[in-house]
């Protein structure tokens, strides 16, 4: 056998050994309370529309000429309230604090399985885009 191949499985064993980390588990602390899915999945109690409407674009942003799109993850609970608020991705200049100050201080139809309220994940997506 030659040393390549020797190399080669010796890298191969010691991979086999490593243990992943449970910092590397993807779930936040009490992120299994809530289901990514549901039958009816929430939805802004007064539209989508009207939440959108919420949302201002702040002024370091327009000043700095900052775009783009924030993604947040909202906890919607079986009332319909958010628990809490995620960003997935942000927008610098204040846009990802807007996003996150509007859901939570929103009402949502919570979400539905087998007909009675759950917890739930809800990922939204706002685009901040100067005209």
């Amino acid at each position: 056998m030659n040393v390549r191949k020797l190399y080669m499985l010796l890298l191969v064993l010691l991979l086999m050994r490593i243990d992943i980390p449970a910092s590397y588990n993807l779930l936040m602390p009490g992120d299994e309370d809530y289901l990514p899915i549901a039958e009816v999945m929430p939805e802004p109690a007064e539209g989508l529309a009207n939440l959108m409407k919420k949302i201002q674009y702040p002024e370091m942003a327009k000043k700095t000429g900052q775009e783009g799109r924030v993604i947040a993850m909202a906890y919607i609970n079986e009332s319909g309230g958010v628990d809490d608020v995620k960003i997935i991705k942000g927008v610098g200049g204040g846009c990802s604090e807007e996003v996150e100050r509007v859901l939570k201080s929103s009402k949502f139809k919570p979400g539905r399985k087998g007909g009675q309220p759950v917890k739930v994940k809800l990922t939204m997506s706002f685009v901040f885009k100067l005209n």
